[in-house]
């Protein structure tokens, strides 16, 4: 048995996957399984993993699924993954060719495992980088990194436990995106992440990727975000945060068409007091997205 999945999901992504792969096949520890969400695509994606699994160099698993976005995709991933960790590697980043030793060996030096979430490393350009800052501490848990100043984005390896014990990512009919930080604030609320001040992956942002979209996200997705928005009012230890979640959680809702906003909000009052502001961003929204061509979007 594995210790490690890194999984995949990929949509219209064939011609990036190799990049990903070589990576993967070179890597100087082969405790790792790869599995590939394929959430609909309609490139050749599944004949691009099957060429590798022939190589037989990686041992690789394939999933072919109608499109359900990249939280479906984690959903997909979390419900056949068997080994005791996994991480998720997007299908426009690779690993560093030691990436899943330091894993691995990082992972035996934990003792009491059962008392965190997983590990933390770093992200890097593709200069090699930092994207933000190091950690500080040996363990702590997502939210409590960047209410200490903590900047970047952040390589997360969960026990693939603890990902299992929370509700999946919700499905919205019509939408393609729910933020994965709703699963990462269920998971901060009863255990930390130990750090790992190394490179555990190298980080591509694509023009048509999620990331660099997010207020064309805002206008497709109002449901998901109103969902993720409510999560992170009822749960987060930053007040700072709440009250933009009431905001951005107001603005989603105009745009959801929902009336009973308030009334489903869990922090009622914060909400009346975001009704302006809110308004603000659905018009700001509204205004960002006139005539922008639809992105290719996991």
């Amino acid at each position: 048995m594995k210790t490690l999945t890194v999984f995949t999901p990929a949509y219209n992504r064939a011609h990036l996957l190799p990049r990903l792969y070589e990576s993967l096949k070179n890597q100087t520890c082969h405790d790792f399984v790869w599995l590939v969400v394929d959430d609909g695509s309609v490139d050749d994606t599944a004949e691009v993993v099957a060429a590798f699994q022939q190589e037989d160099a990686v041992q690789i698993e394939y999933i072919h699924q109608n499109n359900q976005g990249m939280h479906g995709a984690h959903n997909t991933a979390y419900e056949n993954i068997s080994t005791e960790l996994n991480t998720c590697i997007d299908s426009d980043d690779f690993m560093p060719l030691n990436a899943v030793e330091l894993i691995i060996e990082k992972w035996k030096t934990v003792k009491d495992k059962e008392r965190y979430a997983g590990i933390a490393g770093l992200d890097a350009d593709l200069q090699d980088n930092l994207i933000g800052t190091p950690f500080t501490v040996t363990a702590t848990t997502l939210e409590n990194f960047y209410l200490q100043g903590g900047k970047g984005d952040k390589k997360l390896v969960y026990r693939t436990e603890v990902m299992r014990r929370y509700p999946p990512y919700p499905l919205f009919k019509g939408e393609k995106y729910v933020g994965l930080g709703y699963k990462y604030l269920l998971a901060d609320q009863d255990f930390e992440l130990v750090t790992l001040n190394e490179i555990l992956v190298l980080v591509d942002y694509q023009e048509g990727g999620s990331s660099n979209n997010m207020f064309r996200q805002y206008y497709k997705n109002p449901k998901g975000f109103a969902f993720i928005r409510k999560q992170g009012m009822l749960l987060s230890k930053s007040p700072k945060r709440r009250w933009m979640d009431a905001v951005h959680y107001v603005a989603s809702s105009i745009r959801a068409k929902n009336p009973g906003f308030i009334a489903e909000s869990p922090k009622k009052l914060m909400t009346v007091a975001a009704v302006l502001p809110g308004l603000a961003l659905y018009l700001l929204t509204e205004f960002k997205n006139r005539k922008k061509p639809v992105s290719n979007e996991l």
